[in-house]
């Protein structure tokens, strides 16, 4: 009888879970109360969920198209393709959309002038577009001056 109460006095009682299963439930729900009150705004104001009214982008201001003619420009013999046709569009801003289509005759001088100087290859290799066009928008906002012209919209460049 003596051994059976000092291993009964040896072993140490079982502890219950309950103390951390509650510290566990409770850490969460404080989480979770945490990030919807961050996420709806009520903590931080300016983060979270936008409204659909706030999310909606608004109309484009300040900015206007000015179509080009299309241009038929001949390549060399040396070239796989016999002609280049080439359209495009000059994104302006809106106030200078009359100059630059007053300048369209000059611009379009300026376009077929460089395409017909430009190496054939150059014309032919698919990695030279940004080039082409970085070169193409200088020159074109050289013609109409500076701050008219915001961008060159390629919509047309084709090898036959």
């Amino acid at each position: 009888m003596a051994t059976a109460e000092a291993t009964a006095q040896d072993t140490p009682a079982k502890r219950s879970k309950k103390p951390i299963m509650i510290g566990i439930v409770l850490a969460l729900l404080l989480g979770g109360g945490g990030f919807f009150a961050a996420w709806s705004g009520m903590i931080l104001p300016g983060s979270g969920q936008t409204t659909k009214a706030e999310s909606a982008p608004g109309p484009l201001k300040g900015i206007a198209f000015v179509p080009l003619e299309t241009m038929i420009v001949s390549l060399g013999a040396d070239s796989g393709s016999k002609y280049l046709r080439f359209t495009a569009q000059v994104e302006v801003v809106d106030t200078a959309a009359a100059d630059v289509t007053l300048l369209a005759p000059r611009i379009l001088d300026v376009l077929n002038s460089y395409l017909r100087a430009i190496d054939t290859a150059s014309i032919e290799d698919p990695q030279a577009m940004a080039r082409l066009r970085a070169q193409m928008l200088r020159r074109i906002q050289i013609v109409t001056g500076e701050g008219r012209v915001r961008d060159l919209l390629i919509t047309e460049f084709v090898l036959n």
